[in-house]
């Protein structure tokens, strides 16, 4: 599978979207933007300069980097965000400082982890009923603790 990745005028310098070691998951992509500093409770959306083209059946999903969250309290609200194959737009992340303290983001910062997945999409359909299970109708907690 091949990812293409764009750099867009803002991001001459930054490096494209990298694994940190051979078993991540996660591709770390950085701030395109000018040094900025997050107060607590704000969320902002931040640039990558980075547009990029999915293959037709694979989805790019956007998730916080551990870090991040548990040294600063950086998050990302919409986690995990989901990028479709067919946007080409760039690459923005909102995050959020739910800590206490302000927080400086210089540019070049590893704000985010992407993943990468394949998906499928069924056909959808109406019918009157559907299928009977053991679980039923069972919940939030109702197969146990």
């Amino acid at each position: 599978m091949i990812v293409r990745f764009q750099r867009l005028p803002h991001n001459p310098d930054l490096p494209l979207p990298t694994r940190q070691t051979a078993g991540s998951a996660g591709y770390d992509v950085a701030s395109a933007e000018a040094d900025f500093v997050l107060a607590p409770g704000e969320r902002r959306l931040v640039a990558t300069g980075l547009a990029m083209e999915l293959p037709g059946d694979v989805e790019c999903q956007v998730r916080p980097r551990s870090g991040l969250a548990l040294k600063y309290g950086i998050t990302l609200p919409n986690s995990p965000a989901t990028i479709d194959p067919d946007y080409r737009g760039e690459l923005k992340v909102i995050v959020w400082n739910s800590g206490t303290e302000a927080v400086p983001i210089p540019r070049g910062t590893r704000i985010a982890q992407l993943v990468f997945a394949r998906f499928v999409a069924p056909e959808v359909a109406e019918v009157e009923e559907i299928g009977i299970t053991e679980r039923g109708t069972g919940g939030f907690g109702s197969t146990g603790r």
